[in-house]
């Protein structure tokens, strides 16, 4: 066994069995026994191969493809989305776009942990996934995957890394706040007050500014003390609107953050006996199905067009496996989706 205390090297491509048996200098057979812990072969041959296969980074479950010759073209996709709320519009996003090219999905939810984001790319790594997309929950910044030493590409649909040469594809936030902004002032309100989430977040600020733009367009201002921010909440929503009757009561039209904060906004303005949208108009954002279409009045709301994110996320790594280089962050544009709440009808914007 003529190893002799000599280091593999590892070859420049993707690890075989047939790499792990010309260093180790033993069968394709004795390699898959050592590994799958079957057949007869002395201890220390095994252990030897085994010490082989890990200095080569090699994994077990690639023993049936590596004797097959079979390709299998397989994607990761790794969410931090506990309740599927975003990274589900992405993820049929991307099997749009893979599904034509009959690629498969592994899709693994890490919740946020870290120690179990670590876990799932261990196990893409041992299935030897072609690529990794990355989503999560609203585009926070975060660390970039540990590829564990591998050479993979990865590319952030609806998440961020705070390096921005890091591959990623998120809303437009300042545009869909601004087509927020120009749709209330096309309706002739003018003295606009945003509820929204927290102020450290960078959707926030980009919504901000975009409201702000699109007012200043039309000779309007947005006082500081006009932006209210708290939680992405329902809850937070019945609480602003307390604080603007008493503060503004000439407000004619609110710009929620979000669709839960917007629900709540409307609810309590009804139960003020404030009518909504002839007294005041009310836009969110999100187009939160199930919390849009069942507010009364169904809700007007900024569409962060997760579907063709993610299908175009597909794309892109694609584009990244093939060789070709994607660097930077992008912005896919909003759309407007217009019902009862700010007085329109039913219909749908691009930004």
């Amino acid at each position: 066994m003529a190893m002799l205390g000599r280091r593999p090297v590892r070859p420049s491509g993707p690890v075989t069995i047939h790499d792990v048996a010309k260093a180790a200098q033993v069968s394709l057979s004795t390699v898959s026994k050592a590994l799958n812990g079957t057949g007869q072969l002395r201890e220390e041959t095994r252990d030897m191969v085994r010490r082989v296969a890990e200095e080569l980074r090699f994994r077990p479950s690639e023993i049936a493809r590596s004797l097959s010759g079979r390709q299998r073209r397989t994607i990761g996709l790794i969410s931090s989305d506990h309740h599927g709320r975003f990274s589900l519009p992405v993820l049929e996003g991307i099997q749009d776009t893979l599904d034509a090219e009959s690629i498969s999905v592994f899709l693994c939810n890490a919740a946020g942990d870290p120690e179990r984001e670590r876990q799932h790319i261990h196990s893409l790594l041992a299935n030897r996934v072609d690529g990794i997309i990355v989503t999560g929950t609203r585009a926070t910044p975060r660390h970039p995957l540990n590829l564990e030493g591998e050479h993979l590409p990865v590319f952030y649909a609806f998440s961020r890394v705070v390096d921005p040469d890091y591959p990623c594809l998120l809303p437009d936030d300042r545009g869909g706040g601004q087509l927020a902004g120009e749709h209330l002032c096309r309706l002739g309100r003018s003295h606009v007050v945003h509820v929204t989430g927290p102020a450290h977040v960078e959707a926030v600020q980009h919504r901000r500014q975009g409201l702000e733009h699109a007012l200043a367009e039309h000779g309007l201002a947005l006082p500081p003390e006009r932006v209210l921010t708290g939680s992405w909440s329902e809850a937070w929503g019945h609480e602003a609107v307390d604080r603007i009757l008493a503060a503004w009561p000439s407000t004619d039209a609110i710009f929620c953050g979000n669709d839960q904060i917007a629900r709540g906004v409307v609810d309590a303005l009804r139960a003020r006996g404030v009518r909504v949208p002839a007294d005041i108009a009310v836009v969110g954002f999100d187009n939160w199905e199930i919390i849009a279409a069942a507010t009364r009045p169904p809700l007007t709301t900024v569409d962060m067009n997760l579907h063709e994110l993610g299908r175009q996320a597909g794309l892109q790594l694609l584009t990244m496996i093939d060789g070709g280089e994607v660097r930077g962050v992008q912005r896919l544009p909003c759309s407007l989706v217009v019902r009862e709440s700010c007085g329109g009808q039913m219909s749908q914007n691009r930004g």
